[in-house]
């Protein structure tokens, strides 16, 4: 290969930094680039689209290793490379749904604590009119009985 982009070009094309990209090789995320003979990486265009594919799916909350079978999957599907996304995608969007569940749980006993006008945290988890929900660990601690 005597054309292709440099390190430097590629990661900002992509809006990454060359540590990135590196790593992004070391993790088998983006192939290996052939040389020239003065050791310079040359990446194919390809490379830059692969890097904002990425980016994007880490956006949209998935990990490197997730993100790594997406593109492994992708490149063994032969004329399908969203193959494997449709389950992958219903999968992370559980676990959103279920984390906006928790936050609205979240939000809620907050809400209710400065409702409630809560103001000492030690002080409001002895106390019975707490809404928080560590009033009901503390008050199950004091009747614990020692470990040791």
């Amino acid at each position: 290969m005597t054309t292709g982009l440099r390190s430097g070009q590629v990661a900002d094309a992509a809006g990454v930094n060359l540590q990135t990209l590196r790593y992004y090789e070391r993790r088998g995320l983006l192939a290996e680039p052939e040389r020239t003979s003065g050791g310079h990486r040359l990446y194919p265009e390809e490379a830059v689209t692969v890097i904002r594919v990425i980016k994007a799916a880490q956006r949209l909350g998935f990990t490197l290793d997730e993100v790594a079978e997406l593109l492994e999957t992708g490149r063994h599907r032969h004329g399908r490379p969203m193959a494997g996304l449709q389950l992958r995608a219903a999968h992370k969007l559980a676990e959103i749904d279920a984390r906006i569940a928790d936050l609205t749980t979240i939000r809620s006993a907050l809400v209710d604590a400065m409702d409630a006008g809560c103001d000492d945290l030690t002080a409001c988890a002895v106390s019975q009119t707490c809404p928080l929900p560590f009033t009901d660990l503390a008050q199950e601690n004091r009747h614990a009985q020692p470990c040791c």
